[in-house]
């Protein structure tokens, strides 16, 4: 009997294993990459990061500043699509100041730079030579820049208010927006004839739009008692924002789709998250790093159609906080550019990366 026994169990453990076999990853999920930490040659802690930018999987650019005993001092980063390392050849390097946003024009790199309290564009030739293009005047604050090729902008503020400089290749003018425009709070481009501002008005805040000839209202319909951090123009002639909505002193992020004829308004859960590093990914989801439930290691948010989905950049050993700053797309992965503190000492650089 309990050889028969023996040989019913043997038979019902091969029929189980013939039914239902071992888990086993499929296709997808055996090549799925994660969220991996790059290393970054140290800066003096703490550390600002501005921003970062990437031309396909073997450029980018980050961009911040260091905190020295004399004030602060400009900090570059060059990914080559193998490793990080510092860039100290452009002028400037070893002065007060601080380097904000980065952009590709043509086979050049732009940046503006503060340098020690003076406005400049850094330019980098496609042979690695540095120059600068002076601004025609000192700002009190440099808020944004942006540049494409034939037109470049530095929105800011003097003594005597708001200020909308404008180059075009040979020379800066000031530009005038329009009435109850108290302030510029960020600036991007699709062409010499295609660049829109976010603003703060006297009613509240408005998207802005020069056309070639002038800055005009866009009648963007933003939501009611609502803030805008970021613009993404695209090729195709998509635009997407994203910003904060208040209700009942609350922030709520939303995100508003327009294709130049309507514009949807969205509210995918998260959170109060500050929307400035969205960016598009190789997957053309919408993703921008959220605020992390876990001190050792960084969130991202993933926005797809109405799916929200959450990733989790490596542990980190004695981390307290890691915040990623800036997102950019790189070839077919996404690079992250921030900062990390580790337990007893102050916050310094980190990247991440996912996919190959």
């Amino acid at each position: 009997m309990n050889g028969l026994r023996a040989v019913v169990v043997c038979l019902v453990l091969v029929c189980g294993a013939v039914v239902a076999p071992p888990a086993i990853a499929t296709p997808a999920e055996a090549v799925r990459p994660g969220w991996s930490a790059l290393p970054v040659p140290a800066a003096a802690p703490p550390v600002t990061v501005s921003d970062l930018a990437a031309r396909g999987r073997g450029e980018a650019w980050a961009t911040g500043y260091e905190h020295t005993a004399d004030w602060v001092r400009p900090m570059l980063y060059r990914w080559d699509g193998r490793a990080w390392s510092r860039d100290r050849s452009f002028p400037g390097a070893g002065e007060p100041g601080w380097l904000g946003r980065v952009q590709f024009v043509g086979k050049e790199v732009w940046i503006l730079h503060n340098r020690a309290g003076e406005g400049e564009i850094l330019r980098r030739s496609a042979g690695g030579e540095w120059s600068s293009v002076p601004l025609p005047q000192t700002l009190w604050t440099y808020q944004d820049f942006t540049a494409v090729p034939g037109a470049a902008w530095v929105v800011g503020e003097d003594d005597t208010g708001l200020k909308v400089l404008h180059y075009d290749g040979s020379r800066w003018t000031t530009q005038s927006t329009p009435d109850g425009v108290l302030y510029l709070m960020g600036v991007t481009a699709r062409s010499a004839d295609d660049a829109w501002a976010w603003a703060d008005t006297s009613t509240g805040t408005a998207i802005l739009r020069w056309d070639g000839t002038a800055w005009r209202d866009a009648k963007v319909p933003l939501p009611s008692n609502s803030n805008v951090h970021t613009m993404l123009l695209e090729p195709s002639g998509r635009v997407t924002l994203g910003g904060s909505r208040y209700t009942d002193g609350v922030a709520r992020t939303y995100l508003m789709h327009g294709n130049g004829h309507t514009w949807r308004t969205t509210h995918p859960p998260l959170g109060d998250t500050y929307t400035e590093a969205m960016v598009r990914g190789p997957d053309g989801a919408l993703w921008l790093p959220v605020r992390s439930d876990r001190a050792f290691q960084s969130k991202y948010a993933r926005v797809g159609g109405s799916r929200t989905t959450f990733s989790y950049g490596p542990e980190r050993t004695n981390a307290i906080d890691v915040k990623p700053r800036a997102l950019t797309a790189t070839g077919s992965a996404l690079l992250s550019f921030g900062t990390v503190e580790i337990y007893g000492s102050k916050p310094n650089l980190m990247s991440e990366r996912l996919g190959g």
